[in-house]
């Protein structure tokens, strides 16, 4: 399926609404710090299934889903999404949960970047002047919060590969987003029910055990999971990629202002150096991508995910 390159209004109000959703996250899974980030993620995985599964059913594409099922290929690269995703989930619930929010910020505001040099590395696609600029300022940027900490920022660049590496093996799978997400949770489910079950025997789960307040954010945690996703993957294709661009900005810069402003994470000298490099480098990015958007013959299609 393609899409015109024109901005669509209707796509322009999905994509911000989903961005505004991932921005206001870190308060829901802040209140869920005290909760193992491994159940959080269980009940991401658990609670997302009939979610999906309802919107798979009011689209009428219930047959992607028992294709997919006959394929092993398709079957294999879920598996693979799957796991990236888990990882990605896990590294943001515990930076969120133990005091890294900044780190989740700093790992969504390189992910751009590294996307650009994770296509030239294993696409063949050759960076212009601006965005090679742009890659060495975040890995300055990188190097600086590296040196002052005395380590690698590993949630910041564990967030980063992992995003990076699920969006690239995303574009491998034959079916659509939604298809796409509920494979993954699918997939996802067996361990994740294992772990509920294990948990609720142990006396450590959270969920009907715990306060009402633990069981209804658990029971919610599959909404805020997986109707983001969703609504950005229909806004997404109604868009220019020029625009999803500068849009993406909207929730790691929500996530930052969270953690400095509402959890008051200590914004010290190395990041008040980092901070505004990555900021540079994604300004620089931005505009090179802007022009080459509007280098494009007004006839041409920019692919979009199947839905």
């Amino acid at each position: 399926m393609t899409a015109t390159n024109e901005d669509s209004p209707r796509g322009l109000a999905l994509a911000v609404a989903a961005y505004v959703m991932w921005g206001f996250l870190p308060l829901y899974m802040k209140a869920l710090a005290h909760v193992p980030p491994t159940e959080v993620i269980a009940h991401r995985v658990i609670w997302s299934v009939p979610i999906a599964a309802a919107i798979l059913l009011a689209m009428r594409r219930t047959a992607d889903i028992r294709a997919a099922l006959r394929s092993p290929r398709t079957l294999g690269m879920a598996a693979v999404t799957a796991a990236l995703i888990s990882v990605n989930w896990g590294i943001y619930v515990w930076a969120i949960g133990s005091g890294h929010a900044l780190d989740a910020a700093l790992g969504y505001y390189i992910n751009p970047l590294f996307s650009v040099g994770l296509g030239a590395l294993l696409l063949g696609e050759r960076p212009r002047g601006a965005q090679l600029l742009a890659i060495a300022l975040a890995a300055v940027a990188v190097v600086v919060l590296t040196v002052a900490a005395g380590q690698v920022p590993v949630a910041a660049l564990g967030l980063t590969f992992s995003w990076g590496f699920y969006a690239y093996f995303k574009k491998s799978l034959p079916v659509g987003p939604a298809q796409g997400f509920f494979l993954e949770v699918m997939l996802l489910t067996p361990p994740a029910l294992a772990l509920i079950v294990w948990t609720g025997m142990t006396g450590e789960g959270h969920f009907a055990t715990g306060t009402p307040q633990d069981t209804w954010l658990l029971l919610g945690a599959g909404v805020v999971t997986a109707v983001p996703l969703i609504v950005y993957a229909t806004g997404a294709k109604l868009l220019r990629l020029s625009t999803i661009g500068i849009l993406q900005y909207i929730a790691p810069t929500m996530i930052f202002l969270t953690a400095v402003f509402v959890f008051g994470e200590p914004f010290g000298t190395a990041r008040m150096i980092a901070f505004p490099m990555i900021w540079t480098a994604l300004v620089i990015y931005t505009v090179s991508l802007i022009r080459q958007s509007r280098r494009k013959r007004p006839t041409e299609v920019v692919a979009a995910d199947p839905v």
